[in-house]
C-alpha cells in the first residue's frame, strides 16, 4: 500500500472508495500510509442497495443484475469517481462466505472488484474467490488484489 499511494502522489492523482462487504478496509488501509492525505478525497461504505442507489448507482443496474455483480462494483466505482471528481474511483461489492437474506442471490464467496479510471474511462475489474473463511483474511486477501490491480494501472 505505501508503494501504491507514493505513486498516486507522484503522479498526482486521486482516488475515491465505495465500499460494500469489505467496510471500508480498502479506504482504512489507504489512510494508514503518511501523506494519504494527498491522494484519498472520500470514502463511503455502503452496505445497503438504498445507499448505493444514493450514491449514484442506478437502481435499475441492481435490478437487471443484482447487486452483488461487476456491474454493480462498475457503476460503484463510476459514481465515487464522479462525486468527488477523483483519478480513480474504486468499487467493492459481494458476500464474505455468508448469505444474505436481503439478496439471497448470488455466490456467498466472491467478491467483486472494480477500479474506474476517470481519465481514460476505463474500467478494470477482479472477480475474486474468496480463500479463507475468516472475514478478516477475507478482507486481506481483497486489499492485495486491489493493490496489485491499481499497481499494474500505475505502470
Amino acid at each position: 500500500m505505501e508503494e501504491l499511494v507514493k505513486k498516486l502522489i507522484e503522479k498526482q492523482m486521486t482516488i475515491s472508495t465505495m465500499e460494500s462487504c469489505t467496510g471500508g478496509a480498502i479506504s482504512n488501509q489507504i489512510t494508514n500510509i503518511p501523506d494519504s492525505s494527498k491522494v484519498i478525497r472520500f470514502a463511503a461504505v455502503t452496505y445497503s442497495n438504498e445507499y448505493k442507489i444514493k450514491m449514484g448507482v442506478p437502481s435499475d443496474i441492481i435490478q437487471k443484475y443484482t447487486v452483488y455483480s461487476m456491474e454493480v462494483a462498475k457503476e460503484m466505482a463510476k459514481a465515487i469517481s464522479d462525486y468527488t471528481s477523483s483519478n480513480y474511483g474504486v468499487g467493492v461489492t459481494g458476500k464474505l462466505k455468508r448469505f444474505d437474506e436481503a439478496n439471497p442471490y448470488g455466490e456467498d464467496d466472491v467478491v467483486y472488484l472494480a477500479i474506474y479510471d476517470r481519465n481514460n474511462d476505463l474500467y478494470y475489474g477482479e472477480k475474486i474467490k474468496l480463500s479463507f473463511e475468516s472475514r478478516n483474511d477475507n478482507k486481506n486477501e481483497i486489499i492485495h488484489y486491489f493493490v496489485l490491480k491499481m499497481l499494474e494501472i500505475l505502470k
